[in-house]
């Protein structure tokens, strides 16, 4: 296995050591995670080790992309398993902070109804030997959901400081790019869903 498909793995490695964190019931072991405040908006501990963490998994994003480009190191496997990687990592992101409340459900359900169904686009184009790797919609998105969520776990400083609500923007944002994407992949693969034999 070649370094970015390792990169991609590790990645995939990073998920739930970040969903430990982010549900783990500090109070009931006595630990007290400190919050700052930055002026008027206040940023828990939490929210930052998430962050970091976050942060080092969206980084190996472009990392193992770039070192299979210029290594020439582009395989079948990685990609397959570096658009996995991504939506498992945002995906589980998106669900630990609408299930906190920190942002809406609805966006987050319509993005991975996309993922569901460009999946099964993505596996029924596999099944007639085309391998589909992501294209420039789904990198923006990608890219624009990973911004969503360093801003939201920074609690959107510092735009929140000026009043502007960045996240919910990128949140939205994210969704309508996701659904275009999901357009996109639907076209590419309608000869093989409308295929009449």
């Amino acid at each position: 296995m070649n370094l970015p498909n390792r990169i991609s793995l590790f990645r995939l490695i990073l998920i739930p050591i970040i969903v430990i964190v982010w549900i783990f019931p500090y109070a009931q072991f006595g630990i007290e995670m400190p919050v700052y405040t930055v002026k008027f908006v206040s940023l828990p501990l939490k929210n930052i080790i998430v962050l970091i963490l976050f942060a080092i998994a969206s980084f190996s994003d472009f990392l193992d992309g770039y070192l299979a480009r210029k290594n020439h190191q582009v395989t079948t496997f990685g990609k397959f398993v570096d658009p996995i990687a991504d939506k498992c990592l945002t995906t589980t992101m998106f669900i630990l902070l609408a299930s906190a409340n920190v942002i809406p459900a609805i966006p987050v359900v319509i993005m991975i109804w996309r993922d569901i169904i460009v999946d099964g686009t993505r596996m029924l184009a596999a099944q007639n030997g085309r391998v589909m790797a992501a294209g420039m919609l789904g990198k923006v998105k990608t890219a624009s959901q990973m911004f969503c969520i360093i801003f939201t776990l920074l609690n959107n400083l510092p735009f929140e400081l000026m009043g502007f609500p960045f996240s919910d923007f990128l949140l939205w944002f994210s969704t309508i790019v996701s659904v275009l994407g999901g357009i996109d992949y639907y076209n590419q693969t309608r000869d093989f869903i409308w295929e009449s034999k």
